[in-house]
């Protein structure tokens, strides 16, 4: 066996789990069934963890039980196609027009090219497969606006179930005119919703000046993605900029939330979004500060914190007992068959962890250190005293040169 091979070797047992390596254990409580089970990552697992979690292991009588982790932030698939716009023209002081939906094999929203700002419209869309047909199925009314004036946003989009029609019919109100209405694109989303899982940490709420700030305190390296705020429902139409910090003031995100319930020429226009994605890791503090301008301050009644729900899915017999282990910082991600060909089971039942434990078992790993490194004094020791009986050696030399 040549040096690299033993080299390599060494690295690989150097890097290998082992119990006793692990200073954190968490028991696993499964629901007593056999099958595909998951356990959910919290605070106490992300703050004596790798940063990465690539140091959680999973064991049963001494056994190393494979798992596959997932972070549950769902998908969203959109393929979008031009359509043709048919036949513009006013029908009954109204705008109507076709849309040739032959290039699209099925599809759910129809994002509307519209030349004009500053107007709400109410969009009829009706499908057929024959465009000089005389029955037209309805399917639905959306609200169609542009509030620039008022910086409140705006909506170009006709959403409607998923359909196949070969032509769709839309009638808009007279605030949009044909010459407005300059393409279409459509298309299907699938979407896989994402799971949330509220973090610890309730806020505290102060004024400064203009600025409503929400203080959170968190353990370190707990990963923050979303801010949630529940705004008095009385509170009137709003849209405020909002700013996310971490410690020493370092802005991690801007956006906005809003709100927008108004009628507008005898139309309705509902929206209100009161959320912000942020991608961050704690250090101690965090704040979101809302900026109210030269408005009076939002009435938050409830703020929080909130990640992607992580997952580590797992087979259980429901016999053996099982726990996690974690907090060996020298540990590299495993490497299973069963996470390069898992598939999540849509009944797979949720366990539970037990409270965080001191492993018993904890003993740390050996020091790896060269030995020089680990014995200073005795190396050094020992050249000085190299160094001494070279320098006699060299001295009596001299001498015996010199008689």
């Amino acid at each position: 066996m040549t040096r690299t091979t033993w080299a390599l070797l060494a690295v690989l047992l150097a890097t290998s789990p082992a119990i006793s390596y692990f200073k954190y254990r968490r028991q696993i409580f499964a629901p007593g069934t056999s099958g595909q089970h998951y356990a959910v990552v919290d605070e106490a697992v992300w703050q004596h963890a790798l940063p990465n979690l690539d140091d959680l292991r999973l064991y049963a009588a001494g056994q190393e039980i494979p798992y596959a982790r997932r972070t549950m932030w769902g998908s969203v698939r959109t393929e979008q196609k031009a359509v043709r716009v048919l036949q513009q023209g006013t029908v009954g002081g109204k705008t109507q027009f076709l849309l040739d939906m032959s290039s699209v094999s099925e599809y759910d929203r129809i994002t509307l090219a519209l030349g004009t700002k500053n107007y709400v419209a109410h969009a009829r869309v009706e499908g057929q497969d024959d465009s000089h047909g005389k029955q037209w199925a309805d399917l639905g009314t959306t609200t169609l606006f542009d509030l620039s004036e008022e910086k409140l946003g705006h909506n170009s989009t006709l959403q409607i179930p998923v359909s196949t029609y070969r032509y769709l019919r839309v009638t808009a109100d007279g605030l949009v005119k044909t010459s407005d209405i300059l393409g279409a694109t459509a298309g299907i989303e699938r979407a896989q919703e994402a799971v949330w899982r509220d973090l610890s940490s309730e806020p505290k709420q102060a004024q400064e000046g203009k600025d409503t700030v929400l203080t959170f305190a968190l353990p370190e390296n707990i990963p923050v993605e979303r801010v949630m705020l529940a705004v008095e429902p009385a509170q009137g139409n709003f849209q405020r900029e909002i700013e996310m910090q971490v410690s020493k003031g370092t802005t991690t995100g801007v956006g906005e939330i809003t709100r927008i319930h108004m009628q507008r020429n005898g139309q309705k226009i509902d929206v209100e979004q009161t959320w912000l994605s942020v991608q961050t890791t704690s250090r101690g503090e965090f704040r979101a500060i809302v900026h109210n301008g030269d408005d009076a301050p939002l009435r938050i009644t409830r703020a929080r914190l909130q990640q992607y729900e992580r997952r580590i899915y797992f087979d259980s017999d429901s016999v053996l007992p099982l726990g996690l282990y974690y907090g060996d910082d020298k540990l590299g991600a495993p490497v299973y068959d069963y996470a390069k060909l898992f598939q999540t089971d849509a009944n797979a039942a949720q366990s539970q962890l037990g409270a965080e434990e001191v492993n018993a078992a904890y003993s740390g790993r050996p020091d790896e250190r060269p030995w020089s490194e680990r014995h200073p004094a005795i190396l050094w020791g020992a050249i000085l005293a190299a160094v001494a009986i070279l320098g006699g050696i060299a001295v009596r030399s001299i001498k015996g040169a010199a008689s």
